[in-house]
């Protein structure tokens, strides 16, 4: 795959990691000189190749410093056109419900629902992008329920009822 030009690397962090390598590094001669100082008190053979080796080093340190250094932009919330709201509800009595699917890996701790006030209906407010996914309801930790309002889907590799949600 061809390198992006510059001008074309739509990515805000690679862009400043971009930018922050074309920068100039100035290096503080008070800090090469003591630790030059400290190599030959030790005893250790200065030569050039190690002196740039030494400078090559510090240069890299001192890049890897300043993008680690530098606090990242705030990442923006999920915008309408990468994520949708999804509101999941069931109705059932229940002291726990959590809903597994595609969307959270089928991870029954994952994503739980919360009870409304009627203390009967729990909801959930998921936030997907747009595709098909396949879901259900797992209650009490033991009851698979599918989505009474969703699509059932065709099969199921284990038995319990799946729904088909589709997010445009």
């Amino acid at each position: 795959m061809p390198a992006e030009p510059d001008d074309e690397i739509r990515d805000p962090a690679l862009r400043r990691a971009i930018a922050e390598l074309r920068r100039p590094v100035s290096l503080d001669a008070d800090v090469e000189r003591r630790a030059l100082a400290r190599i030959r008190a030790a005893g250790s053979p200065v030569r050039r190749p190690v002196r740039l080796v030494w400078l090559g080093g510090t240069l890299a340190a001192g890049i890897a410093f300043l993008l680690l250094a530098r606090s990242p932009e705030p990442t923006p919330p999920p915008t309408a056109s990468t994520t949708r709201p999804v509101l999941l509800r069931l109705a059932a009595p229940a002291s726990r419900v959590a809903v597994v699917g595609d969307f959270n890996d089928w991870d029954p701790a994952a994503t739980p629902l919360r009870r409304t006030d009627d203390g009967v209906t729990w909801t959930v407010e998921l936030h997907l992008k747009p595709g098909r996914y396949h879901y259900t309801f797992l209650i009490d930790g033991r009851r698979w329920s599918g989505d009474p309002a969703g699509a059932r889907a065709v099969e199921s590799d284990f038995g319990a009822p799946v729904s088909v949600l589709t997010v445009s």
